[in-house]
């Protein structure tokens, strides 16, 4: 089994590569804030490390989901804050991971995670693909689709490391304004690991 990180900074268009590999070659890909979200609600383990974290608010009397604005103040009040939530969510989605990965049959599989080198899930993975964007579209790209203001997005832009991220990847995919599917298409299918795959 050989398994590729997928990251990028926000807006870089990653989920959209993450689809193109599973939609033209059939690659699963572990979508890692997907699965934390499930996680944070059906896992009872983690479910309890975060009501002694943040307090029984932290989930929501009457629907038993995690009460998102809570965690979030939770989150935000302090650096150690934010740490101790990230002991708590990072292994819990490691763990689902393998057992993902475990029960698969493809031999190539992916992981996409904004967040791969902090979670240290870059040290799960045999090869990393970085997807690369100016900061102008990437900050337009998540002003759209979040619907957040420009100095709420520069904000998280600049929590990311992005040069780093690009520094320790083994592939780069370049997604600006003008790249088309096709080129995105022909970018993936570039990568040594999938040129090898069938196209569907």
């Amino acid at each position: 089994m050989l398994l590729l990180g997928i990251t990028g900074g926000i807006g870089s268009g990653k989920s959209y590569v993450a689809h193109l590999m599973q939609s033209h070659w059939g690659i699963p890909v572990y979508d890692c804030d997907a699965a934390a979200r499930r996680l944070e609600n059906d896992d009872p383990l983690l479910r309890a490390a975060l009501v002694k974290a943040a307090g029984p608010e932290v989930y929501d009397a009457r629907s038993g989901q995690l009460a998102r604005s809570v965690l979030a103040r939770f989150l935000f009040t302090s650096d150690e804050n934010a740490a101790v939530v990230n002991r708590i969510v990072h292994p819990a989605v490691q763990r689902d991971l393998l057992r993902w990965a475990e029960g698969q049959a493809a031999h190539l599989l992916a992981v996409e995670s904004a967040i791969l080198y902090e979670s240290g899930f870059d040290a799960m993975v045999d090869r990393v693909i970085f997807v690369d964007a100016p900061d102008e579209v990437r900050l337009l790209r998540a002003m759209q689709r979040d619907g957040a203001s420009r100095s709420q997005i520069a904000a998280r832009m600049a929590r990311q490391d992005s040069a780093r991220y690009k520094a320790g990847a083994h592939y780069l995919i370049r997604n600006d304004a003008c790249t088309t599917t096709d080129e995105l298409i022909a970018q993936i299918a570039a990568i040594p690991e999938i040129s090898q795959l069938q196209k569907l």
